[in-house]
Formats: structure tokens, sequence, C-alpha cells
């Protein structure tokens, strides 16, 4: 099998509109949540969000391009813009039909496609839809138009598997190269879902907080008195490629992409099994396609949502996985961030790179009492970041459905 390294990182998000603000605002511990913005939630029980902050998107787009994309495209083609920049990569030189472009969305244009029909059913009955209506609501877009922009003409596709999606999609681009299918791959994930449909639906699930009082501390992964997620936008973009190739080019290297493990809860429709099982599995393959021990891995970048059962139950998992681990860091980076729902993986798995290449694991934020069984089993950062001395880094993402991925990396 072919070795894969990350050449080139760019992220959008609630903290941070580029890869070095994004980084510095993890390691300050700050948070994204703030009110909504984005449309009126008197009526609603959730009333904030980690909405992105001061991005223009004129500075980016087109008059005819703003009317063309939903807006979890137009955050895809920010970050893997930045990514490319960042891997200095001159596609005119190297094999266009080799590179590919894996790109994940859970919900695509959802808020393009409520606005639509929300027009047509105030209006007579007239169809008056907008012309790109069809291609903007497509969750697969966002792949095709990257690959459109730069002329890439190898794999491309989007992988759906919920919240775990673009961890999903990062695995997938390590298998196809490792494979030898191609030599680079711009993988990662988009979202776009702070609106009425998006805010009101996990709401009614019962999976969101409701401290509208103190946004800014509502996310609280693992503390005893959490009480749902906070919803967050953005996206997060990385060049995978063949360790050869990107020597070959004199590309800088942040780290190894060394394994891949996903799985199935097989137990409920939105909840974790309550033991953690696939959680368990997904971790475990990652591990033994990495050919590695459970006590090498130095930091983990948790899903930890901030719901009841799903921070209990991966808790449960690392346990039973890596029993008490006293050097073992546990990142539940969502505190800052929100849920970015299928971006959360691009991004979580931008700050399991950063952490391994700075030995240095952001925060989490807000926590003031980890539950009982699992305060003193493992290190949680609380309030400040921590210094770490490892090679192994794990990124998990879980979602609806039962759907398990866990990325391994390596220093």
């Amino acid at each position: 099998m072919r070795r894969v390294v990350v050449t080139g990182m760019g992220a959008l998000t609630p903290i941070g509109n580029d890869l070095n603000s994004f980084w510095e605002a993890c390691l300050e511990g700050r948070s994204g949540a703030a009110e909504i913005t984005k449309f009126d939630t008197t009526l609603f029980k959730t009333k904030f969000a980690c909405e992105l902050k001061e991005f223009d998107v004129a500075s980016f787009f087109d008059r005819k391009q703003v009317r063309m994309y939903d807006d979890f495209t137009k955050y895809a083609l920010v970050a893997v813009e930045e990514a490319i920049n960042n891997a200095k990569i001159d596609f005119e030189a190297l094999n266009k039909d080799r590179i590919g472009v894996i790109w994940g969305s859970g919900n695509g244009g959802v808020n393009t496609f409520e606005e639509q029909m929300k027009e047509f059913s105030e209006g007579d009955g007239t169809p008056r839809f907008n012309p790109y209506f069809m291609p903007r609501i497509l969750v697969d877009i966002a792949a095709g138009i990257i690959s459109m922009k730069y002329g890439l003409r190898g794999v491309n596709y989007c992988p759906v598997s919920a919240c775990a999606t673009s961890t999903t999609a990062i695995i997938d681009a390590f298998n196809y190269i490792r494979w030898n299918k191609a030599d680079m791959i711009i993988t990662g994930g988009s979202e776009a879902p702070i609106g009425p449909s998006t805010i009101g639906g996990f709401g009614s699930a019962k999976a969101l907080s409701t401290q509208n009082e103190q946004p800014s501390l509502a996310s609280k992964p693992f503390d005893v008195n959490r009480d749902g997620f906070v919803m967050g936008e953005g996206a997060g973009a990385l060049v995978l490629e063949e360790y050869d190739h990107a020597i070959a080019r004199g590309a800088h290297i942040y780290s190894e992409v060394v394994g891949g493990g996903m799985a199935a809860d097989a137990y409920h429709l939105t909840g974790t099994h309550p033991e953690g099982v696939g959680a368990v599995l997904g971790m475990k393959l990652a591990l033994e396609e990495a050919e590695i021990l459970p006590d090498e891995v130095g930091y983990i970048n948790m899903h930890a949502t901030s719901t009841p059962q799903g921070d209990l139950s991966e808790l449960k998992a690392v346990s039973a996985l890596f029993g008490e681990r006293s050097d073992l860091v546990l990142g539940a980076t969502k505190s800052m961030t929100g849920h970015l729902l299928g971006a959360a993986g691009a991004i979580e798995a931008i700050i399991a790179v950063l952490s391994l290449y700075h030995q240095e694991a952001p925060p989490l934020i807000n926590t003031r009492e980890v539950e009982p069984d699992f305060k003193n089993s493992f290190i949680f950062g609380l309030g400040k970041a921590t210094r770490l001395n490892t090679s192994y880094a794990l990124s998990n993402t879980f979602g609806f459905g039962g759907h398990i991925a866990s990325v391994l990396l390596k220093k």
C-alpha cells in the first residue's frame, strides 16, 4: 500500500475564516456561539448557533456565482482555495487525470430548498424557481464544482453519512490514493445548515441546547449539566497526497494518514449505542490498519457533541479500547466551533493534524464537572491548551443512522 500524507489545509469556521486564525482561536479557547442572525428565532426554543463571522461573500464571488451556488458550495470553494494555496500546488505541472475530489456534505442546499419552497407556497402557484435551483441543492455539487474550477478529472463524488460525512470523505480519499487510483485528492466537507427547518427540526428532536441566556457557555462536552449541541456552519479542506508524489514536487508535509475505521452502531435512528459498540469498532479498525497499539495514541479529538447520551457512550467506548490512561488527552473542540454536522470531521481532522504538528492540543472550554466515572481516567484539558508528546492522533465522528468514522494520523 502507498503512503498518504497531508500537504495542505484550509478552514472557514465560526471561530476563524482561515487556517491560521482558526488555529489561534482554538488554542485560545474562543467560543463561536452567539444569537442567530440569519432568521427570526422569536418562537424557537433554541435561539443561538455558531455562525460565520464577518464573512464577505462579495470578496470571493461575483453576482452570477452568488446566484448559482448555495452557501455550502461557497464555503467549500473558499476553504479549498486556501488549502491549494497552502499546499503550493501548480496543477498545470501535474497529471490532473490522477487528481480527484471527494467532498462531503450531509445536508447540501437545505436552505435553498427551504427558501424556494417558501416563495412558491406564498405565491399564486406559478413555479418561479431559480434556474440553478436543482444543482444548488445537490449534496454532490460542491465536489463537481471544485473539479471544474481546477480541471481535476480524477475520482469525484460526495459520500453522505450524516455527521460522519467528511471523515468518511477523508478515509475514502486515503484509500483511493493507497490503492493507486489517484496521486492527490482534495477532500473535506462543508455545511450551511443554520435555518428555520434545521434549527426547528433538531430542536424538535431535543438534540439542541436551549441555554439561550449564555450561548457562549452552552456547548459543554462531558459535563454533567450538558443539554445538547450547538449548530455550526463552515468548511474544512485537506489536500491528501501520495508520499513520493509530495516529495517529488517539494511539498511541505504536515502529517501522515495511517488508518481509517468505518462501522455502524446498528442500534437507533438518532442515538448512539449506550456502550459505544460501533465507536469501539471504528477506532479499533483504524488502529489495526496502522498496525499500532492503543497505548501509542496520545490524543483523540472526540465527537463529543455535548448531548447526554452521545458523550457518555463515547467515553465508554474510549475506556473500553484504551483503558484508563492518565497520559491520553481527549479533545472536544465542538465546545468552541459548535457542531458543523457533515463538515465537523473535516475541521476536526485539521485540528488533529495541527495538534500533532505543533504538539499542542486545544482546550476543552465550558466544561466544569466531567462525568464522575471518567473525570480521573483521562486528560481533558479543561480551559487550557495541553502539551503533547505523541506520534499518533485519532479523530472521531458519528452520525444519525449509526454511522461511525475514525481517522488515524501520524506525526
